[in-house]
């Protein structure tokens, strides 16, 4: 069990770069980055990507040099590797996706579609962007077994169409957004009440027990916990790089009271499929953020 190095031999933005892993736990790999300096920005998946500079005070650190083969294959016997599939994907490739989606969605409005979409590819999302947007819609489909009720979709689309890092704010000013764009569309009063019901429930994402659209809504937004690890731990890093302003100790205060007030809930997923899906790997990821967050600022 150890943290490897291999080689600088990747070139990249002028230098060369090494892959820093662990061939025992992602949470190993975390904590010895944070220890010895590397930012998070670094984190793919199931390693760092470092700089050539850095080379030697991370073997002076622990690391333990091996060839880029025998990484490879200790990440693989440890069961850390994140193949191409598994991963995040890229904005590139949700975005056919996405424009069908909307077709589908709101055939009537594709100015609205492309208007969404150039909110969610804005440059200063890191997660909230067009793939969390994918994810939650697949999501949505995989519990409902189909296809969602469209103002549970609807709301999909607006959830985070207004992301400046505010909670609250930023949700009040998505449903707002969303009253004026569907009432512009010639969409029901009705309607449009409970898409902006819906986007207001992702404010605390705790709706009642008998509200199923809003359980549809929250469960699947929430989804993102119950990935696997090397999934998860890069949306964290998602998360932490769209607060560039916050440096690392006032950013895990606050990341930890968001992670604990998760943590404290008796279930997090409302429907019995979200609970079957996502309720044991979330809480597991959970806790190993909780716990770096806490390590970086000195409280364990």
């Amino acid at each position: 069990m150890a943290v490897l190095i291999d080689p600088p031999r990747w070139p990249a933005h002028g230098t060369s770069f090494s892959h820093l892993v662990s061939d025992h736990s992602l949470e190993e790999l975390l904590h010895f980055a944070d220890a010895a300096g590397v930012p998070f920005r670094a984190f793919d998946h199931d390693h760092y990507d470092v700089a050539e500079r850095r080379y030697d005070d991370l073997v002076a650190a622990g690391a333990r040099p091996v060839g880029p083969s025998e990484l490879v294959r200790r990440l693989v016997a440890g069961g850390l590797r994140v193949r191409t599939p598994e991963r995040t994907p890229t904005s590139a490739q949700v975005l056919p996706g996405l424009r069908e989606a909307w077709q589908e969605l709101m055939p009537a409005a594709p100015g609205l579609g492309r208007d969404l979409l150039l909110r969610w590819q804005e440059p200063h999302r890191h997660y909230h962007d067009v793939r969390h947007l994918a994810q939650l819609l697949s999501s949505l489909t995989t519990l409902s077994g189909g296809t969602p009720p469209r103002a549970v979709a609807l709301a999909a689309w607006f959830h985070d169409a207004v992301h400046d890092g505010v909670a609250g704010d930023d949700e009040r000013g998505s449903a707002t957004l969303a009253r004026a764009s569907l009432e512009a569309a010639d969409i029901p009063r009705d309607e449009v009440d409970e898409v902006v019901r819906l986007v207001l429930l992702t404010i605390h994402h705790d709706p009642d027990p008998g509200d199923e659209a809003g359980i549809l809504l929250v469960d699947g937004d929430l989804s993102v916990l119950g990935q696997a690890p090397g999934r998860y731990h890069y949306y964290s890093r998602g998360v932490r790089l769209e607060y560039p302003q916050v440096d690392d100790q006032m950013f895990a205060a606050g990341r930890m009271r968001a992670l604990d007030e998760l943590l404290s809930k008796k279930q997090l997923f409302g429907s019995s499929a979200g609970r079957e899906f996502w309720e044991a790997q979330a809480r597991g990821n959970l806790d190993v953020e909780f716990v770096r967050w806490s390590k970086l600022v000195g409280t364990t």
